[in-house]
């Protein structure tokens, strides 16, 4: 992490290493927050009206109001931005009910504190990532994009500990999501991927290559996904906004589609860049 880089916190752009928050912060004590994620290509928000509706309802879900406006987000958001000079970063932003005596109960009065920051996106975007799949052991509200990921952490690092970058997640029998990332399986020639509830987070990724497929006469479903069917697919991938669309070319230690990235991936990264490709020619 670039200490040097410029963070926004509570109306102010400072260093990140000079930013502070009060142990008493209901964000620390009690992971009492939200979080949003966001790519930035060529120096443009990638779909930031999508991101802050997300924001926006995961904000309402856990009954904390937005504390700024969507015009004011852009405006902090495009100035963080310049800030950390352009070009391809991703935005981290977190708001927390704020500092407060500790009680479970809501305070009566607290203003949120607002925390963004920027750092440059990973240059293995895309790349082929090993899986594998784990019983989904988190809460029953998975759309709120909550800071409260300890489960998600738990999953994840035993993918880790297994020479693996995700965990698929299967909760009564079905596909969830990964521990981060949403999944698309492919199964007879068809794009297969978990309708939207609140088992789910409803990725703005994920959601733009179902635009996509559809668009281009791709054929693909959001539909219950078995187990069975997860470990019988012709490929799997994961999508995030900093995985973009990953193929998992290995899942429990055997390899899908031979190892290779499937064609069906490989047909959605070229319309996926192509699309990446109209931000950096405006």
């Amino acid at each position: 992490m670039n200490t040097s880089s410029t963070a926004y916190i509570n109306g102010q752009f400072v260093p990140l290493s000079e930013v502070t928050i009060s142990p008493l912060d209901r964000g620390f004590v009690f992971g009492d927050g939200v979080y949003e994620v966001i790519p930035v290509y060529h120096g443009v928000a990638f779909r930031l009206d999508e991101h802050l509706l997300r924001l926006n309802n995961s904000l309402s879900a856990i009954r904390l109001d937005n504390p700024y406006s969507d015009e004011k987000w852009a405006t902090v958001l495009n100035q963080l931005i310049e800030e950390n000079q352009a070009g391809d970063q991703s935005l981290y932003i977190q708001i927390t009910r704020g500092v407060a005596e500790r009680d479970h109960a809501f305070p009566e009065t607290s203003a949120a504190t607002i925390f963004a920051m920027s750092k440059p996106l990973p240059a293995s975007q895309q790349a082929p990532i090993k899986a594998i799949t784990l019983q989904d052991i988190r809460w029953q509200w998975c759309h709120i994009k909550s800071t409260a990921l300890l489960g998600n952490l738990l999953l994840r690092q035993q993918a880790i500990d297994r020479g693996c970058q995700e965990a698929i997640l299967l909760r009564d029998g079905v596909l969830t999501e990964g521990a981060a990332s949403n999944v698309f399986i492919v199964k007879d020639g068809v794009i297969l991927t978990p309708q939207k509830s609140n088992q789910i987070l409803p990725g703005i990724t994920r959601d733009i290559v179902v635009e996509l497929a559809e668009e281009n006469n791709v054929a693909i479903a959001e539909t219950e996904i078995s187990e069975q069917q997860l470990l019988s697919a012709d490929e799997i991938w994961v999508t995030s906004a900093t995985k973009e669309i990953a193929p998992v070319i290995e899942l429990n230690g055997k390899p899908i589609n031979s190892g290779k990235i499937g064609p069906a991936c490989q047909v959605m990264q070229k319309l996926f860049n192509q699309f990446k490709q109209t931000l950096r020619n405006q």
